[in-house]
């Protein structure tokens, strides 16, 4: 299985992943995690799921199973998603390298997942969730992205050391470029938080 190189940060941080992000959990992400499964339903694949956050806002009837590349993050997500690790579909998997076969899911979800991945696995991770997906069928980021007001500028780039020896993550991954190279379709996109963080919905090709 291939590695994602930021799992060792993952691994050193999963005890604090959830206090650290508290602040903006309470603040930011609570309001935001509905509209990553909003009008999907079905099988669908949460890519990225790091601690559980989003086991709370699945669609009622949906069958989710959830795959990450950390094992601390993992054991954390068992806890907080007794559903999932009672039907055994939490997994330790590479998102460049899924095990499902093609076709496998509904929809897809990633929550901050493509911030952290190097510019390299961009293409792979897209392709994949790509392949997974049934024909036609949506796949839904939020991401991190580089402000263009000048303050949040500033401010992205005094954070950006601290964000990147934490999570791996940038504000400058611009996974929206690598969709066509994916073979995706960028069905919509726009800012759910000022020019900070973006929602961007995709469709795997009919």
């Amino acid at each position: 299985m291939s590695e994602n190189p930021n799992v060792a940060r993952y691994e050193r941080i999963a005890a604090l992943y959830d206090l650290l992000d508290l602040p903006f959990e309470r603040s930011r992400y609570r309001a935001l995690r509905p509209l990553m499964f909003q009008d999907l339903g079905g099988h669908l694949l949460d890519a990225g799921v790091g601690t559980g956050r989003n086991c709370a806002f699945y669609p009622p009837g949906a069958t989710v199973s959830a795959i990450d590349s950390s094992p601390a993050m993992l054991a954390r997500a068992h806890r907080r998603c007794p559903t999932l690790s009672a039907a055994g579909r939490l997994y330790r998997m590479d998102v460049t390298k899924l095990d499902f076969a093609a076709g496998s899911f509904d929809a897809a979800v990633a929550t901050f997942l493509f911030c952290v991945l190097p510019n390299q696995l961009q293409v792979p991770a897209l392709r994949e969730l790509g392949r997974v997906v049934k024909r036609g069928g949506l796949i839904r980021l939020l991401e991190y992205v580089r402000p263009t007001g000048t303050v949040r500028r500033i401010v992205s780039r005094l954070w950006q050391p601290w964000i990147h020896w934490a999570y791996g993550a940038s504000f400058d991954r611009q996974t929206e470029r690598y969709v066509p190279a994916a073979g995706l379709e960028l069905v919509d996109s726009r800012y759910v938080i000022d020019d900070l963080v973006k929602l961007l919905t995709l469709r795997s090709p009919n």
